[in-house]
């Protein structure tokens, strides 16, 4: 079969950190003579060399260059390019890794598109990616219709013949923003670009000794100087106007604005941060026009005229207010309506962890550009306020271990409240998402695991997450688990962030069916009726277990109060005894079905079933439970404590 795709991966003294990468790429769903990877190790002085050696030796997919050390990635990358049999090529750094589908599902949406560039969604652990990007498919995407340019890391699956056709490449030696180089070209020289955004295509991840080489401190003249080749890109291949200037003002806002901004400025050494502010002072001054940062948001749009104009301490003035503004998420309601979680938020923005207020009458006398820091926030106060009709929040859920995230639809509601004597307003967004756990992920159902709900709002320029809460324990909303879409959802409030979280599939003592005595359950003849504390959206199959050895069809019903009655004839005949231990299997669809042990027993006599306390396990049985228990409340604790 000839390959579909070469996967390349620049190798450097990864050490450990290269194994889960190596693991993605093997157990990958595309087969196995499709596909190759080939690493290219720039002279690692670890054990890496022998550890891919011996790896290509078992493994008939894999490749090994080695050569000696060119400093950084681009010469690595251009070297597998050159190697390549596949109709696409893969970027893959060697301390991240990919989703198990990624390849497959890449490649047929390539093919299927005509793609040159094809973009796959990615999660950021411990690292920042976009977002905005993958909230939608696009089989069509372009820098003028989507936000491409905000994806500038080499992480793409690109058409082999497109780069031999164009001598698209890398530029090489020991210098930073090669990928910025080469993508934005790939970009704009593409005859398509599609970008594929309901599956997690690439997990790019921090290592927890943050030696990743984006997270060392760069010299500033020579990171500068590389970026000014990204812009020269821009400029060889688009022409003088609005294009050239939303492209540009990706530069502004990331690479320079940002870093201008709250604790991420002000934790750097005072003379970094001089010679950091200098020259980003050049490059502004030098290639952007004032139609770059005119459209920024508010805040942005302050540093950048301030670092424009060469004012380094209004900069760190501003910065300084900047680093005690906060999103606050408050829950108002957390309920099941329609097979759905219907979650009802209120956001705003804290300075000092009090809501941040702005004028009720901002007018428009508001002189720009801003003489001081007094004058910089009354001009961000009215400007906020002019915009806040175009204010936006959005609901994630994210994936605890993976930190996979997916929007939720959100129907927004804008409210200015008055403060005081009424010249301040607050701007709160007040807003209800519908999480629907068979379309929640993609389009698909939600896989088992820990998923967090956090919110993205921006206003003012800025645009912060936080989790939907934390929620004070008394009054705060209690749902039960949903039996929805073939699996058990419960959404709970985690211990160390009092948060929203939704546990999938995992739940067992928290889903409250301890507390069904044995007086709650009707008996009539061979039938038993059973209220319980789970939300069923309408009439769905079940599993009874008796006496460990025999299973027995069920049904979990909408109860009048809102919960869930589980119906069930259970046969007497051919069990051992006379009082059989009950355990209920609420999702039997699911992936892996479990048995949850309910706290009451039958007991057969002669005028039917009855329901009696279940009985307690011997001693030795106890405490292998105990041990079991503890081991359970280890693990849990580490995992929800996380939350």
């Amino acid at each position: 079969m000839p390959v579909k795709v070469s996967v390349i991966v620049p190798v450097y003294n990864p050490g450990p950190y290269i194994e889960e990468c190596v693991a993605s790429l093997l157990r990958q769903s595309l087969p196995h003579d499709a596909y190759e990877v080939i690493f290219v190790d720039d002279g690692s002085t670890d054990g890496t060399p022998a550890r891919l050696d011996a790896l290509a030796a078992a493994d008939d997919r894999v490749r090994v260059i080695h050569q000696e050390n060119s400093g950084w990635s681009g010469k690595p990358r251009n070297v597998g390019i050159d190697a390549a049999r596949g109709e696409y090529v893969m970027f893959v750094d060697n301390d991240d890794h990919l989703g198990d589908e990624a390849l497959e599902r890449m490649y047929a949406y390539g093919v299927a598109n005509d793609a040159d560039v094809v973009v796959g969604k990615m999660a950021g652990r411990g690292r920042g990616v976009p977002v905005e990007l993958f909230r939608v498919n696009r089989p069509r995407a372009t820098v003028a219709n989507a936000p491409l340019i905000d994806s500038l890391t080499p992480h793409k699956m690109v058409r082999k013949a497109f780069l031999d056709r164009t001598g698209l490449r890398f530029p090489e030696g020991r210098r930073r923003l090669e990928d910025h180089v080469f993508v934005t070209e790939a970009y704009l020289r593409a005859g398509n670009v599609a970008v594929l955004g309901d599956y997690v295509c690439y997990y790019h991840v921090r290592r927890e000794d943050d030696a990743n080489a984006g997270f060392q401190r760069f010299d500033p003249a020579g990171y500068f100087k590389n970026l000014r080749e990204a812009l020269d890109v821009v400029e060889r291949y688009t022409e003088p106007g609005p294009l050239r200037d939303r492209l540009f003002r990706r530069w502004l806002r990331v690479e320079m604005t940002e870093r201008l901004r709250g604790r991420r400025f002000l934790d750097l050494p005072d003379d970094y941060r001089r010679q950091l502010f200098q020259e980003m002072h050049e490059v502004i001054v030098e290639r952007f026009g004032p139609g770059v940062a005119e459209p920024l948001q508010p805040a942005q749009r302050i540093v950048a005229e301030l670092a424009a104009a060469d004012r380094y301490e209004d900069v760190l003035a501003f910065a300084e207010w900047e680093s005690a503004v906060a999103l606050r998420v408050t829950p108002e309601d957390v309920a099941w309506r329609d097979g759905a979680l219907r979650v009802a938020f209120a956001a705003e923005y804290t300075h000092r962890g009090e809501p941040v207020t702005f004028p009720a009458a901002p007018g428009s006398s508001v002189p720009w550009p801003p003489r001081d820091l007094e004058g910089a926030l009354r001009w961000l106060a009215a400007d906020t306020v002019g915009r806040f009709g175009r204010a936006g929040a959005d609901l994630l859920l994210r994936h605890r271990d993976s930190s996979a995230q997916y929007f939720q639809p959100v129907d927004v509601v804008r409210e200015t409240v008055p403060t005081g004597d009424g010249t301040r307003v607050r701007l709160v967004v007040r807003a209800v998402a519908t999480v629907d756990p068979a379309t929640a992920v993609g389009g698909g159902p939600v896989p088992d695991g820990l998923w967090d709900a956090y919110v993205r709002l921006g206003l003012g320029g800025w645009t912060k997450d936080a989790r939907v809460g934390p929620a004070p324990r008394q009054g705060r909303p209690a749902p039960p688990a949903g039996v929805v879409a073939g699996r058990v959802v419960l959404p709970y409030w985690t211990d160390r962030h009092a948060g929203l979280a939704l546990d999938v599939g995992r739940a067992g003592k928290r889903l409250g069916l301890g507390r069904v005595a044995p007086r709650d359950v009707v008996a009539e003849g061979d039938r038993i009726l059973v209220p319980l504390p789970l939300y069923v959206p309408g009439p769905t199959g079940a599993l009874l277990r008796l006496a460990s050895s025999r299973d027995v069809t069920a049904e979990l019903a909408p109860a009048p109060d809102g919960a869930a009655l589980l119906t069930a004839s259970v046969p007497t005949t051919g069990l051992p005894g006379r009082v059989w231990r009950v355990a209920l299997c609420p999702a039997p669809d699911a992936a892996a079905p479990r048995f949850l042990p309910l706290s009451f027993a039958l007991r057969a006599g002669a005028d039917g079933l009855r329901a009696v306390p279940a009985p307690r396990p011997g001693g030795a049985r106890r405490l292998v439970r105990r041990l079991r228990r503890g081991l359970r409340r280890l693990v849990g604790a580490a995992l929800l404590g996380r939350g």
